[in-house]
């Protein structure tokens, strides 16, 4: 800025400032005063108004944001659970085709004569049977796979599927007297539920 254009500012100055007197002529100086009072007042009255805004609209931020970490770490947590329970649980499947092994090695023992089970040359099929399913049962430890009890329980439909009933005056009725066919849990997880006969009170 020139020395020349620096001296017109100060030179019109006193004619603004004269200018300004002017307007307010003959309004009372204690009415200019409060006029420029409320108008500070209006804008602190604003400016608290807009911080409280502000605050509120960072508080809901704040809680948008705590409640997405949240959920992001639910859903971290749900996905590493699906993928232990993957390796954990993956041989399900052939865990649950290998029980009819089990089962018709169980049906060929149970179909050995009374009669023939000491006669000499049956001996070493019978002892061969015996010994195969004596590892599968070993097998099936090492995996996790266990038998669930039945015959003399009482009937748990978490494990059992009742089949029929069967009036017996020994048993209480629910005991579970016949089973038709064995149940396996895999780890804590069932992988067959037993199909067994429960006693009733006789008609």
């Amino acid at each position: 800025m020139s020395d020349e254009t620096k001296k017109d500012d100060i030179k019109d100055a006193p004619e603004k400032d004269a200018a300004v007197e002017a307007e307010l002529e003959g309004v009372p100086e204690e009415l200019r005063e409060e006029e420029g009072a409320a108008d500070v007042g209006e804008d602190a009255q604003e400016l608290e108004v807009r911080i409280a805004e502000l605050e509120n609209e960072l508080a809901e931020a704040k809680q948008a944001t705590l409640y997405a970490h949240a959920e992001a770490q639910n859903v971290r947590r749900r996905l590493e659970k699906d993928a232990q329970d993957a390796r954990a649980y993956a041989a399900t499947p052939f865990a649950r085709d290998i029980l009819s092994v089990a089962d018709n090695l169980a049906r060929a023992m149970d179909a050995i004569p009374e009669e023939i089970r000491d006669e000499e040359k049956w001996k070493g099929l019978i002892t061969g049977l015996q010994a195969t399913h004596r590892e599968l049962d070993t097998v099936f430890g090492k995996h996790g796979i266990t038998r669930i009890p039945s015959k003399g329980m009482p009937l748990d439909p978490n494990q059992h599927q009742a089949m029929i009933e069967i009036p017996s005056e020994d048993e209480e009725p629910g005991t579970i007297v016949q089973e038709m066919q064995a149940g396996y849990m895999y780890k804590d997880r069932l992988l067959r539920a037993a199909m067994v006969g429960v006693a009733k009170k006789p008609d």
